[in-house]
């Protein structure tokens, strides 16, 4: 079984920068990409970006665009994600999750395991 554990998160004022890690272990090979989601208080987990293991093929949210990046690093089994720039719009708790298979990687149920998040809170 695939087991995720995310770090990084913390506090930050506005135009900040946090880097977030997901550190995978497990059957890692069985799964096609790695995905960072999100989720505020009363708001349903959306999706921020994703990463393909083999290819490197980064997909990004409209909201996350030119001030986060996604990257990997294979031989350590770890995904990152880089923000920015941070708005107080991006206070949630970040998680990342396995896609086991190819696909549009923007819904939650293309994804399988999940970590248990870590908080991310901008200060305006």
């Amino acid at each position: 079984q695939v087991q995720l554990v995310e770090s990084g998160g913390g506090l930050v004022q506005a135009g900040g920068s946090l880097r977030l890690s997901c550190a995978a272990s497990g059957p890692t090979f069985s799964s096609y990409a790695m995905g960072w989601f999100r989720q505020a208080p009363g708001k349903e987990r959306e999706f921020v970006a994703a990463i393909s293991w083999i290819s490197g093929r980064t997909y990004y949210a409209d909201s996350a665009k030119g001030r986060f990046t996604i990257s990997r690093d294979n031989a350590k089994n770890t995904v990152y994600l880089q923000m920015n720039s941070l708005k107080p719009e991006d206070t949630a708790v970040y998680y990342c999750a396995t896609a086991p298979h190819l696909g549009p990687l923007l819904l939650v149920g293309e994804y399988d395991y999940w970590g248990q998040g870590t908080q991310v809170t901008v200060s305006s």
